[in-house]
């Protein structure tokens, strides 16, 4: 005859078994449900990560792009307009030769009068001329600074 103290013993484990693994059972599915999803967004982000490179890597090449000498066509240049206009932008002339592809002493020297934009500079120029702050700082940043 079994010991009676040990078969209620053994009962007591197995019932408590039964019961710990029913009640732990839905938060077993729970977090396993929340993995998978977790799993999932990681990489619906990598994915959006992936993206997002991608059109920034086509925006700095659109931006970073030298526009056609055939753009220069018919574009005047005034130094006193050049001037106005980074004034205008509120960037200094290092960020517009950035953004026109020269220097900043360039810069100063057309808006002084000294020099004029060959064709290039003056393509540049038209390709800058519609642009607004926003999308100036924005190209700038771009641009690496």
């Amino acid at each position: 005859m079994p010991n009676l103290a040990s078969a209620l013993k053994d009962e007591i484990s197995r019932l408590a078994r039964k019961q710990i693994k029913a009640e732990t059972g839905v938060t077993k599915r729970a977090s396993a449900q929340y993995r998978r999803d977790i799993a999932e967004l990681k990489r619906l982000v990598a994915d959006l990560k992936r993206r997002v490179e991608f059109l920034e890597r086509q925006e700095k090449r659109r931006v970073i792009e030298r526009p056609s000498k055939k753009a220069a066509e018919g574009v005047r240049f005034s130094a006193r307009w050049l001037k106005v206009h980074r004034e205008r932008l509120g960037i200094s002339a290092a960020d517009y030769g950035r953004l026109v592809g020269v220097s900043s002493l360039t810069i100063y020297n057309w808006e002084s009068g000294k020099a004029k934009p060959r064709k290039e500079g003056l393509a540049a120029l038209a390709a800058v001329r519609g642009l607004g702050k926003r999308e100036v700082l924005k190209r700038l940043e771009m641009l690496g600074g």
